[in-house]
């Protein structure tokens, strides 16, 4: 049994204790219906087929919160990205993939579909799938449109996939396939000699059938282990993948030994996702509590929640001068009227 098949069943467990309050919608003819329209890489799995296969008959259910939080805000944030996996594509680029899909766009595939993919840019722990220095890339699809190409690039080693939204200068272009015929899967054998950890494998399918290139991230531990996820460090500078959220201007706010500031990074009808970056004053601080101001918090990482208060981890709290720490939540409302304010505990 695999690793990650281990995890599945764990995570089924201990959601199982914490469901039966909540609705569920049945999604396996939805699943079964949409995989013969198009396709994406399953192994390793991109970032919203992998939350897919996942949580995909499950995704009501509060656990996933813990387990495997960047997927609890893709869900809140769209679950129509997962439902359809297989159709993160972007028409009328004509191989132009570098000059027309901006950085920090590259996982949403340049905000295709009027932005349905667009929280997969998001920088954050997601689920890196362990594997080795060599191994087969499959590609499904469930159309056989075949593959005129695939491009696979992996993030270099600078690149920080929990903190930075991905650019095209993040990346070194493994190969470029030759052509595949109609039969799915479309599968190549990549070589990441002299890359370890974290990174993202990124693969542009170039389907055969018409101009409809597809734009995959799928994260990956090289050499290691499947690492579970953890939720977003940091939103990134928004500059580099265009406005995030319609947040308004990010709010800031002191008090006493340090001081917090705000951003959106992803909003939605009823409610949006938000980082807030704390920083130790002149003096190291033993820990700190921000106080969220126009917002009602639904869930928080890397910090403990208690109603509008967000305290440090056992982990984040010590800050020496000047350093910095952050942490993300969940708000309900509207994030216009959100700001922040730190003390430090």
């Amino acid at each position: 049994m695999s690793r990650t098949t281990r995890w599945r069943q764990a995570a089924a467990v201990a959601a199982a204790a914490l469901v039966a309050p909540f609705a569920f919608v049945a999604v396996a003819t939805v699943g079964a219906s949409s995989a013969a329209a198009h396709g994406s890489v399953t192994d390793p799995p991109t970032r919203n087929y992998g939350c897919f296969e996942r949580w995909g008959t499950d995704h009501l259910n509060p656990a996933m919160a813990e387990a495997d939080p960047m997927c609890w805000g893709a869900w809140r944030a769209e679950p129509a990205a997962m439902w359809n996996w297989n159709g993160l594509y972007h028409e009328g680029i004509n191989h132009r993939h570098e000059e027309l899909i901006p950085d920090g766009q590259l996982c949403s595939g340049g905000q295709t579909e009027g932005g349905r993919y667009d929280f997969l840019d998001t920088p954050g722990g997601w689920y890196a799938t362990g594997v080795d220095h060599q191994f087969t890339l499959t590609l499904t699809d469930g159309a056989n449109h075949g593959a005129d190409y695939l491009r696979i690039y992996v993030s270099k080693p600078s690149f920080d996939p929990t903190t930075e939204r991905l650019g095209w200068d993040d990346l070194d272009l493994l190969q470029v396939t030759d052509s595949y015929p109609t039969v799915s899967p479309y599968q190549a054998e990549v070589d990441l000699t002299g890359y370890d950890g974290r990174a993202v494998l990124y693969t542009v399918w170039q389907a055969s059938h018409a101009d409809q290139p597809y734009y995959l991230c799928s994260d990956i531990n090289i050499g290691g282990e499947d690492i579970v996820g953890d939720g977003p460090a940091d939103g990134g500078d928004p500059g580099d993948g265009g406005d995030p959220g319609d947040g308004g201007d990010p709010g800031d706010g002191s008090t006493g030994d340090c001081t917090a500031e705000v951003a959106v990074t992803n909003a939605w009808s009823g409610g949006y996702q938000a980082d807030v970056t704390v920083t130790a004053g002149d003096a190291a601080i033993d820990g700190w509590d921000v106080v969220v101001h126009g917002a009602t918090i639904s869930q928080a990482w890397n910090g403990s929640a208690t109603g509008n208060t967000v305290s440090n981890a056992t982990w984040n709290g010590s800050l020496a001068s000047g350093a910095s720490t952050s942490f993300g939540f969940l708000g309900d409302g509207d994030p216009g009227t959100v700001s922040v304010e730190c003390s430090a505990a």
